[in-house]
């Protein structure tokens, strides 16, 4: 009875750090970068970084997940009417597999624009908005992503 259990507790301390090992290799890569000004230099540096970042994983066979949040005057970078960087956002979109980029876009500040601006704001097809953009950042830091501010 003693070596049946002696065999058992070898085997579940074996499983155990076999499962450990795995999750700390398979560990998920993820970064949260935020864009607060309307300034172009900023959100191509923005969006510089998340290539970066893509390309430097996709190098060693492993994924990322990349998030862009923006607020604030940073909203324009999202916004379909204003934005000078839609055309890298699509770009960047579409090669980003097998990672993920996401685009987040502050519903605050976007009915704030709408209210001040007197007319509805389009975001860009690439993007989602969120309630908060600071909250957002805030809930994926707390999710163990890495911060980032160009």
């Amino acid at each position: 009875m003693i070596a049946f259990l002696r065999a058992s507790l070898i085997a579940v301390a074996t499983a155990f750090v076999a499962l450990n090992g795995a999750h700390a290799d398979g560990a998920k890569h993820r970064i949260v970068i935020q864009v607060d000004q309307n300034d172009p230099d900023v959100m191509n540096l923005a969006l510089n970084n998340a290539r970066n970042v893509l390309e430097a994983y996709r190098a060693k066979n492993q994924d990322v997940d990349v998030e862009v949040v923006a607020y604030g005057p940073g909203l324009h970078m999202l916004r379909d009417d204003t934005s000078p960087v839609k055309d890298r956002i699509k770009e960047l979109s579409e090669v980003s597999f097998p990672s993920n980029i996401t685009f987040s876009a502050c519903n605050n500040t976007k009915q704030g624009m709408e209210k001040r601006e007197g007319h509805p704001i389009t975001i860009i097809t690439q993007a989602h908005l969120v309630p908060a953009g600071v909250v957002r950042i805030m809930e994926l830091e707390e999710q163990g992503y890495s911060y980032v501010k160009p």
